[in-house]
Formats: C-alpha cells, sequence, structure tokens
C-alpha cells in the first residue's frame, strides 16, 4: 500500500470545495448575525482574557485560552505558513487572514456551545462538540460518533505532524539525527501529559506567552528592517489574493483553498477542538469564553502567523510551485517548503536562523501536542461519562495517552509529506462534523451573545440562566451559579426582577 498515495486521497477528499466553502460561509454568516463582534468586543475579549480563576473543577479564562492557543499555535503557523505559500503563493495568506476574522465568529459560537452543555465528569468540567451535539442536537449517535473521530484526529493523526516539523527543523539545525529528538520529545510529552489536565494547563500557562511574544517580536524586528519594502509586500499579498498579479493569476483558485485550509489548520476556527479547551473553563457565563476563545484565534493568525509571512516575503525566502510541474517562482532553489522559515531568518541574521526556528518550533509544537492530549481526555470523558467504571475510564485515559506518545515518536522519523496528510485529513473530518452541528445550534449560541451584552447593559457581571434563554440539558449551570457566583446571581435577580425573560 502507497501510503503517501492513501493519504494524499484522504485529504483531499476532506478538503474538497464543499468544506472550503462551508468554513467560508459559516464564518460570514455568524460574523453578520451576531454584529461582528470580533470588531465590537474586542476590548471585552481583551478584559475577560486577563480576568476569571480557576476552580476545583475547571481551569481559569486564561488557562483555557492559553490550552487552546497552545492548540492553534503550532506547526500551522511556521511550517503550514510556507506550505500556503509555496502551493497558492503570496495571496494564500490574505486567504488566511480572511478565514481568522471571519472565523472568529465560528470559534464564539462553538466555544459557546461548549460552555452551555459541559459537563463535571469526575471532578472537572469536560465539553466540547460531542457535548453540544447529544445535547443540543438531540443525537447521541452523532455525538459519540465526532467523539470517536476527535480521538482518531487528536490523539493519533495529528500529534505526529507536529513533533515531525519540529525534528525536520532541529536535524537541519543543530545536525542532530531524528531518533534523538524522537526520543526526547516523548519522553517529555509522557512526563506533562500522565500528570493530568491541570499540569497540561499550567505547562500551557507558562509557555504559551513567552513564545508568541518572542516570535512577534522577531518578525516585527525583521518588518522594520525591511520598512521601506511594507508597500510592496502587502501590495504583493492582496494583488495575488483578487487575480490582480499575472504571474499568480493562474492559481488564484490554489491561493483561496491553501489560505483557507492552512488557515484553519492553524487557527482551528470551527473545527472542534478549540471548543474542547473553552469547555473545561470556570466562567461565570458561556459567552465570556466565547469571546476569549475568539480571540485567540486572532493571536494565532493575524499575529503569528502572519509574523511567518512577513519574515518569508520580506526576504525572499521562497518558491511557489506550478501545479503542472516545476515553479513558478524560484527565489531560493534546492530549499524545502518545510525550511522557508529557517531561510528566512537566517537571510537576516546568518546562523541564528536555524537554531531559532527550530527552538520557536519545539514550544509550539509541544504546546499543540499537549493540547491534543487534553481533547484526547475530553473525548474519553465525554464516552464514559455516564459509567460508573471509574477503572475503565482511567484505564482508557491511561491507553490513550500512550498511542499518543508512540505517535509523536513515529511521526519524529516518519514521512513529512504522510505525516502532514493524514492529519490534515483529520482535521477536514471534524470540521465537516463540527461546522455543520453548530450552523444547527446557531439560535442558541446567539442568545448566549445577546444575553451576556444585555446584562452588560444593565450594568452587572452576567451569570448564566439557561432556563431564562429557553435553553434545556444545561442544568449543571444552576449548580454552578449557585456555588459560584452567588453575588453575581443576586445582582441578576435584582436587575431582572419581574421580567421572565431578559432577551428576547
Amino acid at each position: 500500500m502507497d501510503l503517501l498515495k492513501l493519504s494524499a486521497s484522504l485529504d483531499n477528499f476532506f478538503w474538497g470545495q464543499i468544506i472550503i466553502l462551508l468554513c467560508l460561509g459559516a464564518g460570514i454568516f455568524f460574523s453578520i448575525i451576531m454584529k461582528f463582534p470580533q470588531l465590537r468586543l474586542t476590548k471585552d475579549m481583551v478584559k475577560l482574557l486577563l480576568g476569571g480563576k480557576s476552580s476545583e473543577s475547571g481551569v481559569s479564562s486564561f488557562q483555557g485560552f492559553a490550552m487552546a492557543l497552545g492548540g492553534r499555535i503550532g506547526t500551522g503557523n511556521i511550517t503550514g505558513v510556507a506550505s500556503a505559500i509555496f502551493f497558492g503563493g503570496p495571496g494564500a495568506v490574505f486567504w488566511m487572514w480572511a478565514i481568522a476574522f471571519l472565523g472568529a465568529g465560528s470559534a464564539y459560537i462553538e466555544s459557546a456551545l461548549a460552555q452551555v452543555w459541559k459537563e463535571e465528569v469526575q471532578g472537572e468540567y469536560r465539553g466540547g462538540p460531542a457535548y453540544y451535539i447529544e445535547k443540543g442536537l438531540h443525537s447521541k449517535f452523532f455525538g459519540m460518533a465526532f467523539a470517536i473521530l476527535a480521538l482518531l484526529s487528536v490523539g493519533v493523526l495529528l500529534p505526529g505532524i507536529q513533533s515531525n516539523s519540529f525534528a525536520v527543523a532541529g536535524s537541519a539545525a543543530f545536525g542532530i539525527k531524528p531518533i534523538i529528538f524522537a526520543v526526547v520529545y516523548t519522553i517529555l510529552t509522557a512526563f506533562v501529559i500522565f500528570g493530568g489536565g491541570k499540569r497540561i494547563a499550567k505547562t500551557a500557562e507558562m509557555i504559551v506567552p513567552f513564545m508568541a511574544i518572542a516570535y512577534i517580536l522577531l518578525a516585527l524586528i525583521i518588518l522594520a528592517v525591511n520598512f521601506a519594502r511594507i508597500p510592496e509586500i502587502f501590495g504583493l499579498i492582496f494583488s495575488s489574493a483578487f487575480k490582480l498579479n499575472s504571474v499568480y493569476g493562474a492559481i488564484f483558485g490554489s491561493a483561496v483553498s491553501w489560505g483557507v485550509k492552512r488557515g484553519i489548520f492553524s487557527n482551528e476556527a470551527g473545527q472542534g477542538t478549540g471548543a474542547m479547551a473553552a469547555g473545561s473553563a470556570e466562567v461565570s457565563h458561556p459567552a465570556k469564553q466565547g469571546l476569549v476563545q475568539a480571540f485567540s484565534v486572532y493571536v494565532d493568525t493575524l499575529f503569528v502567523a502572519t509574523a511567518t509571512a512577513i519574515m518569508i516575503l520580506a526576504t525572499g525566502s521562497y518558491n511557489v510551485a506550478n501545479p503542472s510541474g516545476g515553479f513558478i517562482t524560484e527565489l531560493i532553489a534546492g530549499v524545502e517548503k518545510g525550511n522557508f522559515t529557517q531561510t528566512a531568518v537566517n537571510t537576516f541574521v546568518p546562523g541564528f536562523g536555524g537554531g531559532f526556528v527550530a527552538i520557536a518550533l519545539f514550544f509550539f509544537t509541544f504546546t499543540t501536542v499537549l493540547a491534543y492530549a487534553f481533547y484526547t481526555d475530553s473525548n474519553i470523558a465525554y464516552l464514559f461519562r455516564n459509567s460508573k467504571n471509574t477503572s475503565a475510564y482511567k484505564m482508557t485515559q491511561t491507553i490513550f495517552k500512550a498511542i499518543l506518545c508512540a505517535m509523536v515518536f513515529i511521526g519524529t522519523i516518519s514521512s513529512a509529506d504522510v505525516v502532514w496528510n493524514f492529519g490534515s485529513a483529520g482535521v477536514g473530518a471534524m470540521a465537516w462534523f463540527n461546522i455543520v452541528a453548530i450552523l444547527l445550534l446557531t439560535k442558541p449560541g446567539v442568545a448566549t451573545l445577546k444575553d451576556y451584552e444585555a446584562q452588560k447593559k444593565l450594568g452587572i457581571d452576567p451569570v448564566f440562566i439557561p432556563s431564562k434563554l429557553g435553553i434545556k440539558g444545561a442544568e449543571i449551570w444552576d449548580t454552578i451559579v449557585a456555588r459560584n457566583y452567588s453575588k453575581e446571581l443576586e445582582a441578576y435577580k435584582a436587575a431582572t426582577k419581574g421580567k421572565d425573560k431578559l432577551v428576547g
């Protein structure tokens, strides 16, 4: 069996034109129907990100943000951006921006829904697509189907992409054999993930801000040095995105498809994984974590992925493939697409790029693998949430943690194209499931934002009362609010006295 052909066929099957249009369409629809909260409520996003505390059952808003951002900021922000430019030309960068801006609307809906129908399993909050598919769409079958698909994707197919990208960069930079990286990477992964969800959250909380800021800072320095080329760089991106550039006009379709495809792989908006992190957070209202997760899409694509694109384009460190064979543009002969970023930084500071990008990739990919481990746990918790067999639940967790570690090891020493194709296919399969689900759950998703904004107008800190919005199956919130937000609840009752509903 030719694994490369099989993996490529699966990737192409799940990432056809229909899912590209569906992802873009969903982002447009949610943004319009919610009146573009990604623009109106940016101040709230930042404020909510820094507020909130963890509890015995849930992580803080920032920890939930850090886990989701850790999952989003990975190899997609370096290798993924490079491959988008390689296959789609500079115009693919614009379409990555477009899906990030519009995808923030999808990210809000899926994350708010994860909060609405989260559950407390073995003393920890868990949520995500499987939970809201069953409770919101009343389909246990499809909920279980998504949970199993998610286990296959985040627990088996995706971890190897992250470790492989680091190993390729590390081997090129330091001349160390991939097998050495495989052993070290796997041991570190096992140490953190076998420590449980709280250890994963704390590790992400420490690493994510540092790695993102350092990487963006380097990109800004490179952009400052190439200040005079800023109009040229952005002109190239926009002209290539809209068939205005004769050089890249023939691959306009590739620019759109690769920009959206790699944009979703990078920022995960609508994919459902960010919702799994969102469902674990301790907040007084689902909209709060929805807005925080929408902001993480911005950080991932508009900041970190853009930083990569700027470094590559500003230094001319890229090639663009011709679908018919050869290259449309070949500026760095003999350099693989996975090494574009290293070449770019080396152009700026000779001898520095390889090591810097390899180290950045380690932190980026490592936190993503940790997020995958957390997502795996969330879906196992879904499958076992009604079971009294605690030992079977914990045994299954242990087995999948071991499988994830094994896939990290195998992915590190495998063919990059095969690993990427299988992982990308897994992302596409989850996106199909989740986009359809959140579109069907538009009404309760949008209702959370309306309720949040209505309470803010009354001058109170919003609390979530599902019955006031006609939402069923979310009775856990009665306990959460009474237990942790009694003062906010009293303020809510005083402000809404005599009203059956706060919003229509």
